[in-house]
């Protein structure tokens, strides 16, 4: 009997460790995604806590389908005025209690800025979540002025229900560097103008916005209505509301274009997410010309396919990504809350990339924290263009425009970025203009 329960003993002691081993948690955990997956309705548990879950829900229901692609480790840079910029903005900068960009010797507004203000960001600050803000927003004022020639579509699950076409122009005092700059006796950070150029009833529509650096001076806005065949200032408070009846808002911008004096911050942590991305820009692949005026046009393929209703193949969603691909990226996550009462949501979460200070996703939660309306927008990876007097110029490379505003409520979503249906649409960046291209006074020089 002694020698058998021996026997059972040692048998025992030599079974456990396979019996741990197979049944440990990284036996039983789901098949991690790689480069080279697709993310479909087949395998998105493998997603799980690696987007926003109303975003993972179109892959379980088969609306959504992409593939997984890798960002290159430190291929992603800036131009060397810049990255010098930034190193000489260590410890210059500071916030004001109000939320504005400061220098630490004297608590007064510089001039300008250029490079990042914050090149180190600690989480333990107590406003880092709106330094991570204002990086992310002079990292991409780096890109210099833009002009895009784009279509915004209001789309159901199955197909468009209507679409205008916007000719857009952005002017950028701030974030330039010496090429680029130009006076600023307003102390303004931007002028943006968007005309609508179809459908008929829309066409000369035009809005013209200012935003001034100074904290405590509120945007100003104008429209023009062809209709009245006057211009009018109309109220800065409404950014919130939906832009032309879409689901997409003037705060929403090319990521989030909220005054960050108007919002209290907060930062929530960070984590490692899925982001949408263009797949061809990773490749190092951009078609970037240089305009005879100057600036840069990125000349995109039409037979690139980004959005599920221009392939007639596809079954899902009407709106889904189709071109973009997924990459994994760590992410800042903040938590933003309007000081305003009367703004449409109560608290919004910015997803901004850790490297880039891109953004990824933009949620906004009702006043009683109800998920309303998510956006989300394609990263890119840096390119060097030439220029034809021999320079080099660091932009972003593009091969394709995605942004897409999802109505959470109501199942539909609004996608912008689109290229208008015209020949070589403008694409445009670092594009000069004539501060007087934004004078209210001539505003209706747009209308038709």
């Amino acid at each position: 009997m002694r020698k058998w329960l021996l026997a059972i003993g040692a048998s025992a002691a030599l079974a456990a460790p396979l019996w741990a081993q197979a049944n440990a948690p990284e036996a039983n955990a789901p098949k991690r995604l790689a480069p080279g997956d697709v993310l479909s309705q087949a395998n998105w548990q493998q997603a799980q806590d690696l987007m926003p879950p109303e975003m993972l829900k179109h892959y379980q229901s088969g609306g959504y389908t992409n593939r997984i692609v890798a960002w290159p480790d430190g291929a992603f840079t800036w131009e060397k005025e810049f990255r010098e910029a930034t190193e000489k903005n260590r410890g210059r900068f500071v916030l004001n209690s109000q939320g504005t960009v400061v220098e630490q010797a004297t608590g007064k507004q510089p001039p300008y800025i250029y490079g990042f203000p914050f090149p180190d960001v600690d989480a333990a600050d107590p406003q880092a979540a709106q330094k991570i803000l204002w990086n992310s927003y002079y990292g991409y004022w780096y890109l210099g002025n833009s002009h895009n020639e784009v279509r915004v579509t209001w789309i159901n699950p199955t197909g468009i229900d209507r679409e205008a076409g916007q000719d857009v122009h952005f002017l950028y005092y701030d974030g330039q560097d010496e090429r680029y700059r130009i006076p600023n006796p307003s102390n303004l950070f931007m002028q943006f103008i968007a005309t609508a150029t179809y459908p008929a009833d829309m066409n000369g529509t035009t809005a013209l916005t200012w935003r001034y650096r100074d904290s405590d001076k509120r945007d100003s806005n104008w429209v023009y209505v062809p209709a009245l065949r006057r211009v009018r200032a109309v109220s800065p408070a409404n950014r919130s509301d939906g832009f032309l009846g879409s689901d997409m808002s003037q705060d929403d911008g090319p990521f989030f274009d909220g005054k960050p004096e108007d919002f209290t911050w907060r930062l929530i942590g960070e984590k490692e997410q899925l982001r949408l991305v263009d797949p061809l820009s990773l490749e190092g692949k951009a078609n970037d010309v240089w305009l005879p005026g100057g600036g840069w046009r990125a000349m995109w393929s039409d037979q690139i396919k980004a959005v599920g209703f221009q392939d007639p193949d596809w079954k899902g969603l009407a709106w889904a990504p189709v071109a973009p691909a997924l990459a994994q990226r760590r992410m800042w996550i903040l938590e933003v809350v309007p000081k305003d009462k009367y703004y449409l949501y109560g608290k919004i979460e910015l997803y901004i990339d850790k490297e880039t200070y891109q953004g990824a996703y933009n949620r906004k939660f009702s006043w009683n924290n109800e998920l309303l309306n998510t956006y989300y927008i394609l990263g890119f990876m840096s390119h060097n263009f030439q220029r034809p007097d021999g320079g080099t110029e660091v932009l972003w490379g593009s091969n394709m425009g995605y942004q897409t505003a999802e109505n959470i409520k109501m199942n539909r979503a609004t996608v912008s970025g689109l290229e208008a249906p015209v020949k070589n649409p403008a694409n445009d960046r670092r594009v000069p203009y004539d501060p007087s291209f934004f004078d209210v006074n001539t505003l209706q020089r747009f209308g038709k």
